[in-house]
């Protein structure tokens, strides 16, 4: 039965590698909030109303791909004893190269501008690539003996996920910027899949396979958790990669987004069964954990049962709700609220002399802040789904708290990075 990995504490890379690509997230949150609070809400809930594509790409490559970047850059040296050579040198664009293209995107979809389509998938799209080239590089030095842990299966993968998920788009945004050919929906499709099944939701179970014994002390993962990932999601997205090039079938489409929808929710319900295991159930973060895993259970049991519902229900707005915002907002702001404090002790402990005393970890975020910030998370969350009832309402109070949340959660990080330049400052060994 694979074991925890061992954790090098020691290999920690330099605080402002990893900080430099979280610290941006709430920010960037907050902007997507606004964003739709006082866009253009026409055609809202469809998911082609030009608002609602501008969004996912702000929450999708603006917020969570710096954060997730940011993880993986301390998880391969902690977890895998592995370096990402060249991190300390790209972490400091990772944020400024979402951003910017997020605002290439957001111009093109809400501007009409297809020009700034050709700018993302040129320019944005292969500056994007270089981490997601580093950290395939990272994962051919990952050990992988045959009982090998989930997290340890997904580093060593996860990085051509990336990649996929990059060449994808940046195809789309050729099609879109030139205006000579449509847009492929199978390949819109994949696109789809690989950034939300291959990516998201891959990477968040590779993690949680550490964190979530170790934080939140859950029970055991079955050996066959273990033994699929990153396998059993990504086994129908290639299949369906192969297919969509060879074949125009419809049947092919159906059956590797059938056996994806199935896959997903195997591993979702595995998910759920652990974290109502743990014993930590009064941290801030576990209800979040739980909204997640629940969140991706019902993506996939919609997924599969989409075609057989009324065609007027919003189910595209619900599952991109629930797949984004409850399967990687949730999850990344519970990590955020672990990470940073124990990162910030960490570097503490490595800077000042053995004998200072230093704040305790649970001090440098409140608890209690954090047990009230989680219960706005999921009041937004709830909004968020009634959307489609009253659209032009509904999404400037569901914008304006997701906007109010990552505001919070910026404040809360900012007061920990205070105190760890701070106690920096006064105890700093010479």
């Amino acid at each position: 039965m694979p074991t925890i990995p061992t954790l090098f504490y020691e290999r920690m890379p330099p605080a402002g590698v990893v900080f430099g690509c979280l610290l941006p997230v709430p920010w960037v949150g907050a902007a997507a909030g606004l964003l739709l609070a006082l866009g253009p809400s026409a055609g809202v809930p469809d998911r082609f109303a030009p608002l609602l594509l501008a969004l996912v790409h702000v929450l999708a490559v603006g917020m969570l791909l710096p954060a997730m970047l940011g993880a993986l850059f301390q998880m391969f040296p902690v977890v895998a004893g592995v370096q990402v050579r060249g991190a300390k040198w790209v972490s400091p664009w990772v944020a400024v190269t979402c951003v910017a293209t997020v605002v290439a995107l957001a111009t093109g979809f809400l501007g009409g501008e297809p020009r700034a389509f050709g700018l993302a998938a040129w320019l944005g799209a292969p500056l994007l690539a270089v981490p997601a080239v580093l950290i395939i590089l990272a994962g051919t030095h990952v050990a992988h003996p045959r009982n090998a842990h989930a997290t340890l299966r997904t580093l060593r993968r996860i990085g051509w996920a990336l990649l996929a998920t990059l060449a994808s788009g940046a195809t789309l945004g050729t099609a879109l910027g030139s205006g000579r050919f449509a847009p492929s929906l199978v390949l819109l499709d994949l696109h789809v899949g690989w950034g939300l099944g291959g990516w998201l939701a891959t990477l968040v179970a590779g993690v949680a396979s550490t964190v979530l014994p170790m934080f939140w002390q859950t029970g055991r993962l079955p050996d066959r958790w273990h033994r699929l990932l990153p396998g059993w999601l990504w086994a129908p997205l290639l299949l369906g990669s192969v297919l969509g090039s060879l074949s125009g079938w419809l049947g092919a489409v159906v059956l590797w987004q059938t056996w994806a929808w199935l896959a997903l929710a195997a591993l979702a319900a595995i998910g759920v069964r652990a974290v109502c295991s743990a014993r930590r159930r009064h941290d801030p973060g576990w209800r979040l954990w739980l909204a997640a895993t629940v969140a991706w259970l019902t993506v996939a049991m919609l997924g599969l049962v989409a075609s057989w519902l009324p065609a007027d229900w919003p189910i595209a707005w619900w599952m991109g709700v629930l797949a984004l915002v409850g399967g990687g907002v949730l999850p990344v702001n519970a990590m955020l609220g672990k990470i940073i404090p124990f990162m910030v002790w960490m570097h503490l402990r490595r800077r000042v002399p053995r004998h200072v005393r230093l704040p305790a970890m649970q001090t440098l975020i409140g608890e209690r802040q954090q047990h009230w910030h989680a219960r706005l998370l999921l009041f937004v969350l709830l909004a968020l789904l009634l959307v489609p009832l009253q659209p032009a309402r509904m999404a400037v109070i569901a914008g304006m708290l997701f906007a109010l949340a990552h505001v919070w959660l910026g404040a809360m990080l900012c007061r920990a990075l205070l105190i760890f330049r701070r106690v920096s400052r006064a105890f700093a060994r010479d």
